[in-house]
């Protein structure tokens, strides 16, 4: 792992970077954090997917809001307090519109490094990363091939900004996964999304795994071993249809 200073529009945004051991170039991935920040559990799964054979960068997206330090999510999930402050100092600083933003930068990045393979990349998020990989399909058409979304959120609402909207602009080949225990995905949302992608003629996927919101993360309280294993297993596959072949 190193790390790098990405300069966007608004800032300086602090970023790390994941190598495989040998093999240059190698397909790009570009990781959206889930809302509980940059910590040793997102770390670690920078440093895995790189050893699929993927050059990873994972970008800390509260960079406006100033130096943290690394979030305990069980007191975040426990104390209504510290949600507060997450929502209000950080959530409102994070929105599409300025992640989309920093996005032209990451992709500049991954364009100009010369360990990175020329051609599409692909994006995975988590909680709130899944809402920015997503959008940035939509967005950023020409360049994400392949999109992932683990446990996001409002990712088909009545917002002007919802992702669904963007759907008719989306070419990458896109998988999502919500949980059955997740307010923030239910049923009706994932029917929306659903019918979205497909009058778009989108190829996707949309699953429900057996788990609760935030499942991905060894840190939470709602951590699921098994369909932590599931993300892993249809994200790589998504990665190595699209990005190496």
């Amino acid at each position: 792992m190193s790390s790098i200073t990405i300069t966007t529009r608004d800032g300086r945004c602090p970023s790390y970077v994941f190598r495989p051991a040998a093999g240059a170039p190698w397909p790009a991935v570009l990781v959206y954090m889930d809302g509980l920040g940059i910590r040793p559990a997102m770390l670690e799964l920078g440093e895995r997917l790189a050893t699929y054979g993927y050059y990873v960068l994972l970008p800390d997206l509260f960079y406006r809001s100033g130096p943290y330090e690394p979030m305990d999510p069980r007191a975040v999930f426990s104390d209504p307090e510290k949600r507060k402050v997450l929502m209000e100092k950080f959530f409102a600083l994070a929105t599409p519109a300025h992640i989309m933003s920093d996005t032209a930068a990451f992709l500049a990045h991954l364009a100009a490094e010369p360990s990175v393979r020329p051609g599409g990349i692909g994006t995975t998020g988590y909680c709130m990363g899944g809402l920015m990989s997503l959008t940035a399909a939509g967005t950023y058409p020409d360049r994400i091939v392949a999109t992932a979304s683990y446990h996001g959120g409002r990712l088909a609402t009545d917002a002007p900004d919802s992702p669904h909207r963007l759907a008719p602009q989306i070419k990458s080949r896109v998988y999502v996964a919500g949980a059955i225990e997740d307010q923030s995905f239910p049923d009706d949302m994932k029917r929306r999304l659903e019918e979205a992608l497909s009058a778009a003629g989108v190829d996707h996927r949309i699953e429900t795994y057996p788990a609760k919101h935030g499942w991905v993360f060894r840190d939470t309280p709602v951590y699921d071993a098994a369909a932590a294993e599931r993300h892993w297993q249809t994200m790589v596959a998504l990665f190595d249809a699209t990005l190496k072949h």
